[in-house]
């Protein structure tokens, strides 16, 4: 009777057992779970920064994946993590994304919202074509694995995917500058649609690669891409902003249907935007935005509360998994280690393009400041510093392994994979050091220059304090109209955008809850430190 149990004519028996399986995986991936928010509480009460919590879930990833390793289990294992791509992009990355731009610091971002657009648009495309040109000519004079023109600038794409989760928590820790911090932030976060864009603007390029393709056609399908998918988040996040408002949601038995309507939107515009042919992580972040800037202030009160805090539980538990994940994954896949050469080089180049990218945008930024608004050397290099790989660079390294040949798409794997652990581990648990070295943290001078300075900035006033550009310098004097533009739209926000969309009449409530909400902020001054 036990023998015909077991016998594979009874499907019943092996279903059983592969529902016993996958119960043993998913206990597992729990279990790594716990430790990695119980390891990471304690590294964070005991001021421990040589090893951030993201750090500590990639150590936790790889140390169990290892073990796999050894016992010789790589099958079962790989089956108790039955990951997929599709599931990565699809219900990981978009609350982790939604959160970023829902989480944006209001007053700081906004104040130096020019810079950050600067360093994650035009910064990005520097890096990404400094690093992609880099690699290719480093193919042609055979320091490293050469590949295809296109595929090195798609590299350069995914590789130039900054994440802020291990720098941000540790100057969070450390009270850092806030305009530092807004940049660090604002650039990550923006950062990552912009890298998406460019990847997949690649990607099409080398699939309808013909003679008559040019620089031209490359930048134009881009903006699409890219200025597509941030029209439908924004529109998305105003349609939800004009229903909040009049449908009249916000009483005690209806706060349940607001909630669940305001958890459905988010997802509504990245199906939105994946079903155009756009891109969805690019259309989610900007709805964030809109919606914590709009759509938030006409919730209820404990409607409000309970969104924060649902939103800041998902993509704390996603982010924590990608990041076991992500450990687990290099330690159980196949790489091409042989191409060491690849890797080396990789990481000078990418130091060399995040350099590019970084003091170049930061001197055409500082033409068109103000002298108490310039960004100082000191910032600079930790902006340099700050640019950790993560979760996005890994999510796109696996998209190349599809989309391009195997020994290429696995090369671009094992350099990215490679990348990450060392910027995540290494320049990662660094990070304190280095910001104690240069300064730029513990001065309660620069929390209070914030509030004084850095604040939003009405275009009279801007105008009373700068000095006009010199008559001949033409450069200086399209940045200072870009420049005055943004200010300009901080004021068309204040007296048109927020009257319409929100239940809000002025912007005098509105501003003492954001000044409210930065004082709360982790911004608080110096810090003893061990």
């Amino acid at each position: 009777m036990n023998q015909l149990l077991s016998s594979p004519a009874h499907p019943g028996v092996n279903s059983g057992k592969e529902q016993q399986a996958a119960g043993v995986g998913i206990l597992l991936q729990i279990m790594m779970l716990v430790l990695s928010f119980v390891l990471g509480h304690v590294l964070r009460r005991h001021k421990f920064y040589y090893l951030p919590e993201a750090s500590a879930s990639l150590l936790i990833g790889l140390i169990v994946g290892g073990l796999a390793n050894i016992s010789n289990s790589q099958d079962n294992s790989r089956a108790w993590f039955n990951f997929h791509e599709e599931f990565f992009f699809l219900f990981l990355l978009p609350p982790i994304i939604f959160q970023s731009g829902f989480s944006l610091p209001p007053k700081p971002f906004f104040s130096n919202f020019g810079a950050i657009v600067t360093f994650a648009i035009l910064g990005t495309f520097i890096a990404s074509i400094v690093t992609g040109v880099l690699v290719y000519l480093g193919g042609l004079v055979y320091l490293m694995y050469k590949l295809p023109f296109v595929e090195c600038l798609m590299f350069g794409a995914l590789i130039s995917a900054t994440d802020p989760v291990t720098v941000l928590s540790i100057f969070q820790e450390l009270g850092t500058d806030t305009n530092l911090y807004a940049l660090v932030f604002g650039e990550s976060v923006l950062n990552d649609a912009m890298a998406i864009s460019l990847y997949r603007t690649m990607s099409m390029v080398r699939r309808h690669a013909s003679s008559d393709q040019n620089f031209f056609i490359i930048i134009v399908r881009f903006l699409e891409t890219f200025v597509g998918s941030m029209s439908a988040g924004v529109g998305v996040g105003f349609i939800s902003a004009l229903l909040f408002k009049y449908a009249g949601l916000d009483v005690d038995n209806l706060q349940n249907l607001e909630c669940c309507l305001f958890v459905l939107f988010p997802y509504f515009s990245y199906m939105l935007a994946e079903g155009l042919g756009l891109s969805g992580i690019v259309s989610i972040l900007f709805t964030g935005i809109v919606m914590k800037h709009y759509t938030y202030s006409n919730l209820a009160e404990n409607s409000q509360r309970f969104v924060s805090s649902f939103f800041h539980l998902i993509s704390s538990l996603a982010e924590t998994f990608v990041f076991i994940y992500m450990g687990f994954d290099i330690a159980m896949e196949k790489h091409t280690w042989p191409h060491l050469g690849f890797i080396f080089f990789s990481i000078l180049f990418i130091g060399v393009a995040r350099a590019t990218n970084v003091f170049s945008c930061a001197y055409l930024i500082n033409l068109v400041r103000p002298a108490h608004r310039k960004i100082p050397l000191k910032h600079q290099k930790a902006l340099w510093y700050s640019g950790l790989r993560g979760a996005m660079a890994f999510a796109l390294a696996l998209q190349s392994m599809h989309d391009l040949p195997e020994g290429h798409g696995r090369t671009i794997f094992t350099a990215t994979t490679a990348i990450i652990i060392l910027t995540v581990l290494l320049i990662g648990g660094s990070t304190g050091t280095m910001l104690e070295a240069l300064q730029v943290v513990g001065d309660e001078s620069m929390v209070e220059n914030f509030e004084r300075n850095s604040g939003y900035i009405s275009p009279a006033y801007e105008g009373t304090v700068e000095p006009p550009p010199p008559s001949g310098n033409r450069l200086k004097t399209k940045l200072k109209e870009f420049h005055k533009s943004t200010s300009s739209f901080t004021a068309i926000d204040r007296n048109f955008l927020t009257p319409f969309f929100t239940t809000q009449n002025g912007d005098e409530e509105e501003q003492e809850g954001l000044m409210a909400k930065s004082r709360r902020a982790p911004f608080h001054g110096p810090r003893p430190h061990n």
